[in-house]
Parts: structure tokens; C-alpha cells; sequence
């Protein structure tokens, strides 16, 4: 059965950009609270000398991911001046939709490549109910 899914992404910050990413981060964080409801965790970082940004996600499944992608869509696209991907990578069983998805973020945000990890061994503490 397919466990959690689980979304790194790292990004370059173009220059002289920072304080018109924050806004914008602060706009999808509510935008995505608001209509992604089965997503376990979302957190966007910043590292010190504001120049790379990652984003750290955990849901339940596939399809929680899925729904991710397609709602928040139009809010990625905003980030696309602000921004340069380098990477997308995932962690677990993400359907070929997603895949598909996660591709066209990758490409629309200045990345090429999305990275799949599956899992070896493990286990999980935390469920939601679907």
C-alpha cells in the first residue's frame, strides 16, 4: 500500500527579489491553507543570506499531492520572476499524474528534472484519515 509522500524542492532567489518573494510566500502559505486540506505539513525556508529557498512538504498520499499541484497551479507561476528551480525531489510512490505535474512545475519555474526516492524500509507514526 503507498505511504506518504514526501516533496523537497530547492531553489535559487534571482536577485534583488527577496522582500517581493516574501509577500508572495506569504500570499501561497495562506492560499494553500485555505485549499489544500489533506496536506500533513508545508513549510517554505530561507536560508541565511536570502538566497535559496526550499520548500518541505508531507502528505498522506498521492493523490494529496495531486491536488497540491493542480489547485495551487496558478499561484506557482507567480513565483516564476522571483525564482530559479534546481530541484524537485520526491520521496515515496507518486502516481504518473503527479509525475506529470511535478514536471511541468519543474520546467515552468527554470528546472528539468524531478528526482523519485523510493522507499527501502521504514515506517510511519502519523496517519490522517483519508
Amino acid at each position: 500500500m503507498p505511504g506518504s509522500i514526501f516533496y523537497l524542492d530547492k531553489s535559487e532567489i534571482r536577485e534583488g527579489k527577496l522582500q517581493e518573494l516574501k509577500a508572495a510566500i506569504t500570499h501561497l502559505v495562506a492560499f494553500l491553507d485555505s485549499n489544500v486540506p489533506r496536506v500533513v505539513s508545508y513549510g517554505i525556508y530561507l536560508d541565511e543570506g536570502g538566497t535559496q529557498m526550499t520548500v518541505v512538504q508531507i502528505h498522506p498520499d498521492s493523490a494529496s499531492l495531486e491536488h497540491h499541484m493542480k489547485v495551487g497551479a496558478p499561484e506557482f507561476a507567480k513565483f516564476k520572476d522571483l525564482v530559479k528551480l534546481k530541484t524537485i525531489e520526491v520521496y515515496g510512490e507518486p502516481s504518473r499524474e503527479l509525475l506529470g505535474l511535478l514536471t511541468k512545475k519543474a520546467r515552468m519555474l527554470g528546472g528539468d528534472a524531478v528526482a523519485v526516492n523510493g522507499l527501502e524500509a521504514g515506517f510511519e507514526r502519523f496517519r490522517l484519515a483519508p
